[in-house]
């Protein structure tokens, strides 16, 4: 399966790809002539990975809280967050390489509290200021466990588009596509002062599987 967002994008590679195709056998050079075909074809391979959006079982409940999307936990600490709470949170934070699916999905279930899109400079994700500098959304939803939970979505150096669905008074259900981000990036969580995380720093989260917290 492959996500709505990259329709387009992955219409115009095979567009492209056909025509490097054909263009290869204008040329009289073996080599010259393999190198465009197999251009073509990584070009082709890499767009259609990345749009990828593999279904997932997710295991639906108010008691826990998952990993929105695949990639690496790189923070795991209690930071002041400024512009919702304005209080201390723990956050948790998840980077996604070029090659990570960078579909975006709701971590829990509950009503969206508020959605915001901020326009931002393109700082490599794990910078310390992307968070606070870099394009982003911030989203927060209320639990009826975990009460508001905030998670943001973070444009990377390479990231041009941020793709946001969540809108103020929708119920949201765990698991479901709740954005994309193009190329690169990162998603920070932020939990009430007190919430136990279940994963640990350098561990892979594999989005709408991994569980990040839970209740009992």
């Amino acid at each position: 399966m492959f996500h709505k967002e990259g329709r387009k994008i992955i219409l115009i590679t095979v567009i492209i790809s056909v025509a490097l195709l054909l263009v290869s056998d204008v040329f009289d050079n073996f080599w010259i002539s393999k190198l465009i075909q197999v251009l073509a074809v990584v070009i082709l391979i890499l767009v259609l990975q990345f749009f990828r959006n593999p279904k997932r079982d997710v295991d639906n409940s108010d008691n826990h809280i998952i990993a929105p999307v695949d990639g690496k936990v790189v923070v795991i600490e209690e930071v002041f967050e400024p512009e919702y709470f304005k209080d201390k949170r723990v956050m948790v934070s998840i980077f996604m390489s070029p090659i990570n699916v960078h579909v975006t999905r709701y971590a829990l279930n509950g009503i969206v509290k508020y959605s915001k899109y901020h326009p931002g400079k393109y700082l490599v994700a794990w910078h310390p200021k992307a968070s606070e500098e870099n394009e982003r959304t911030t989203v927060v939803v209320e639990n009826r466990v975990y009460g508001e939970v905030m998670y943001r979505q973070i444009a990377g150096a390479l990231a041009r588009r941020i793709v946001n669905y969540a809108e103020v008074g929708m119920r949201v259900v765990q698991g479901k596509d709740a954005g994309f981000i193009k190329f690169g990036s990162r998603v920070d969580l932020y939990f009430p002062i007190g919430t136990p995380i279940d994963v640990k720093l350098g561990q892979k989260a594999i989005g709408g599987v991994t569980v990040l917290t839970k209740k009992q």
